[in-house]
């Protein structure tokens, strides 16, 4: 499948769907044809629940570079910059909220609105050879809405470094920061996708929607309304048939075969 003239690829395979960003002579860069498809296909993928994982990955050198400053260039109204960075918003949230995990595979740099995308993701893979940057800074625009995704996964001060500097940091840095999940050799990045791949994708459908929407909820709350309400999901957990079939494939010394309820 493929959207808005192959900007963005699709392809649905055995319950992963890896959305490929596909302009990579512009390094991919968030277009408004490129939000929109995203979004589509995000909420299609949502609304599908026979789809475990979802994988954003892009072709060319460039994982993503942003938006795409050439539609951004001044002078315009206000409220233009406020629906596109709204538009933008949305379509970062809709990756935090929908119950599919959702990798982030980076090949090449990924800098402003691209860091945030790797951010907003739930994992991410990346190449030794990828780099990071929230760059805004460096042409008088600090990365406002990046910095939610980046704050949200780094330590504050590493954070604050990141947006205030705009310079470049390493894979090795973004892993040990807690940009990135994990880093490969270039021409391994495939591998240890698959690696991560595998350990998900082998789980109950079930614990993977609920244990998303769990995690990042008690997120949102102070930690004695967070137990109750972790207790709460969890005890409906326990009422599932993945979880009735889960401890009794333990007890029994054998592989669960997971029904999705």
């Amino acid at each position: 499948m493929t959207t808005d003239e192959s900007i963005l690829l699709r392809a649905d395979d055995a319950g992963v769907t890896t959305l490929t960003l596909n302009r990579p002579g512009q390094y991919n860069v968030l277009s408004d044809a490129m939000l929109a498809a995203l979004q589509r296909e995000l909420d299609d993928i949502a609304a599908n629940e026979s789809i475990q994982v979802v994988v954003i990955a892009a072709n060319g050198k460039g994982f993503c570079a942003g938006h795409d400053l050439k539609e951004m260039k001044p002078p315009q109204e206000e409220e233009r910059y406020q629906d596109l960075f709204q538009r933008c918003s949305r379509m970062m949230m809709t990756i935090n909220q929908m119950p599919q995990v959702v990798i982030a595979r980076v090949q090449g740099i990924a800098t402003a609105a691209g860091c945030q995308l790797v951010g907003a993701c739930d994992l991410a893979v990346a190449a030794e050879s990828a780099r990071f940057a929230t760059s805004g800074i460096n042409y008088g625009l600090f990365c406002s809405t990046p910095s939610v995704a980046v704050s949200r996964n780094l330590l504050r001060k590493k954070a604050f470094e990141l947006l205030i500097t705009g310079e470049f940091i390493d894979a090795q840095t973004a892993l040990e920061w807690g940009l990135i999940n994990r880093v490969a050799p270039d021409a391994e990045l495939d591998t240890a996708l698959q690696e991560l791949l595998a350990a998900i994708t082998s789980k109950s459908s079930v614990a993977l929607r609920t244990g998303k929407q769990m995690f990042y909820k008690q997120l949102e709350r102070n930690m004695e309304t967070a137990y109750v309400y972790a207790g709460g999901i969890m005890a409906g957990n326990m009422m599932t048939e993945d979880t009735r079939e889960g401890i009794e494939a333990f007890m029994e010394k054998r592989t669960p075969v997971w029904k999705g309820r």
